[in-house]
């Protein structure tokens, strides 16, 4: 069973073919788009947005970073606890 309709990879093709002319744009800022990653992105978006069979786009994983506050007051604290013990 194909994971992408037909008019999913029509509208990824298009969306390629665009973008080696040099035509694709952006479509928050209006850029124009070199990347083929985005360019395929934008073909399956507009696939999406039209009701075409195209899987679900995986979530991205968030990582929290420490800020640089937190991160300086816990290397002091590990130093603290060092120094006490020894």
């Amino acid at each position: 069973m194909a994971k992408y309709s037909k008019k999913a990879a029509a509208k990824v093709a298009r969306a390629m073919k665009k973008r080696t002319a040099g035509t694709l744009r952006s479509g928050g800022s209006g850029k124009k788009v070199t990347s083929k990653k985005q360019a395929i992105a934008i073909g399956l978006s507009e696939a999406r947005a039209e009701g075409k069979k195209v899987p679900k786009a995986p979530k991205k994983k968030t990582v929290k970073k420490a800020s640089k506050k937190t991160a300086g007051k816990k290397k002091a604290a590990k130093k603290s606890r060092k120094s006490a013990k020894a």
